[in-house]
């Protein structure tokens, strides 16, 4: 693995006075950076996370507290060169910069490997779809972010409402209290706010955005516990850290999943209870619809990887038939 830390002249001109740091390292085996980087956004518009291309992504966050922008790009290829084994280039602006780009290669999921799974007895039970999915996208890692208060927040907007008004919450939330990114990031990036700026969120601006009190007071007990999800970001169990963020009120386990799912790289958490994953996975499996314990049980063969099967899933291209009952936006404004 390489590994380099410099500024780059052309970037300082285009961002005067804030020199980037840049990292640039060699991943252990096939990475797909878009595919990888995209679950960790929500739409085109995304104020965090916005995936510009295949090998293009811009992010932003904190680290000790301190704001940071960062980019990820990948070289151009050369010919006869397989695109998912070149070298991943970050470069960090910002008060955060220097620390930040230590953890980068977390993020694009260098500390995840299949490798356990693929050469497992539960991975030749794989049906024949979920195997040729896995062949079609070996560059396909889960991320490890660290970032657990800004997941948290993100996902706890998420309860029981359509993500089109989860992304309109978070994104109007941003807008309206968090700094621009630093760095020369794309119109709209915002830095994700401090436990101390989410406090500080009066309660007709969480109604404003559309946010029941229910959610944003979970969120605000949430923040209240900054310091110990601090602590958990450097667990390297992600069942353990979703058996303690489950000892937050409000937070469950789909909330706790979806957080070590981009946080940790949890290759097992299961989003249970998600409106449309049950049945996903039961289209696929039983061809009918099903229960989220049904959905357990099939996933039962691969404990310790079930999340890596529900991704492959999502990957194979499969969808469940689009007729049913759908979830309508409420305007929790008018309550």
């Amino acid at each position: 693995m390489t590994t380099e830390v410099t500024t780059t002249q052309a970037d300082a001109q285009r961002c005067p006075g804030a020199d980037p740091v840049r990292r640039r390292w060699t991943p252990p085996g096939p990475l797909h950076l878009g595919q990888t980087l995209r679950v960790l956004g929500r739409g085109a518009e995304d104020p965090t996370v916005r995936v510009l291309s295949e090998d293009c992504a811009w992010l932003t966050t904190r680290c000790a507290g301190l704001p940071v922008g960062a980019r990820f790009t990948r070289p151009p290829r050369t010919s006869g060169e397989n695109p998912l084994h070149r070298d991943v280039v970050a470069e960090a602006w910002g008060p955060g910069a220097s620390v930040w780009i230590e953890r980068a290669p977390a993020w694009v999921g260098a500390r995840d490997s299949w490798e356990e799974f693929e050469s497992s007895p539960g991975f030749a039970q794989l049906p024949h779809v979920l195997v040729r999915a896995r062949h079609e996208h070996p560059g396909l890692r889960l991320p490890a972010t660290g970032a657990v208060l800004d997941r948290a927040v993100v996902a706890i907007l998420e309860q029981r409402v359509t993500a089109l008004e989860a992304v309109r919450a978070y994104r109007a939330l941003l807008r309206w209290i968090a700094e621009p990114a630093p760095g020369p990031a794309p119109q709209g990036m915002r830095v994700p706010p401090t436990a101390e700026q989410w406090r500080r969120v009066p309660s007709w601006q969480w109604h404003r955005a559309g946010v029941d009190p229910a959610r944003s007071a979970t969120v605000m007990r949430t923040v209240q516990r900054a310091s110990a999800l601090e602590r958990l970001s450097h667990r390297e169990d992600p069942a353990s850290v979703r058996a303690a963020l489950q000892s937050i009120s409000g937070i469950g386990p789909w909330t706790a999943a979806e957080i070590t799912q981009c946080t940790h790289g949890d290759p097992d958490g299961v989003s249970v209870y998600d409106y449309h994953l049950a049945d996903h996975v039961c289209w696929f499996f039983d061809g009918a619809p099903g229960s989220d314990e049904r959905m357990l049980e099939l996933l039962e063969p691969w404990r310790g990887h079930r999340q890596r099967v529900v991704r492959l899933l999502k990957a194979s291209g499969h969808r469940k038939p689009s007729f049913g009952p759908r979830l309508s936006p409420q305007d929790h404004r008018r309550h």
